[in-house]
């Protein structure tokens, strides 16, 4: 991503995607793939590892791959 497309909008939307990722006991990457896999016409997701601990970290993502409500209201609110 280029310097100048990294606002702060978008820098207070991550931190309150990760913050929402630390109260579900995941790391920001492991949220977002449990919430791309959850999707019923998603068949599969690249993760883009370039180390074996990666695909570790990220397979953790299915050990917490369902969202309430109101962390996917909470997810649409700060993406909105």
């Amino acid at each position: 991503m280029r310097k100048r497309r990294i606002t702060e909008d978008k820098l207070n939307k991550v931190k309150q995607l990760d913050s929402l990722a630390k109260e579900r006991g995941q790391s920001l990457a492991q949220m977002a793939l449990a919430w791309t896999v959850r999707n019923e016409a998603v068949t599969s997701a690249l993760i883009g590892a370039s180390k074996p601990n990666q695909v570790i970290e990220n397979t953790k993502a299915l050990e917490n791959a369902s969202f309430t409500d109101d962390e996917l209201s909470l997810i649409d609110t700060i993406l909105g």
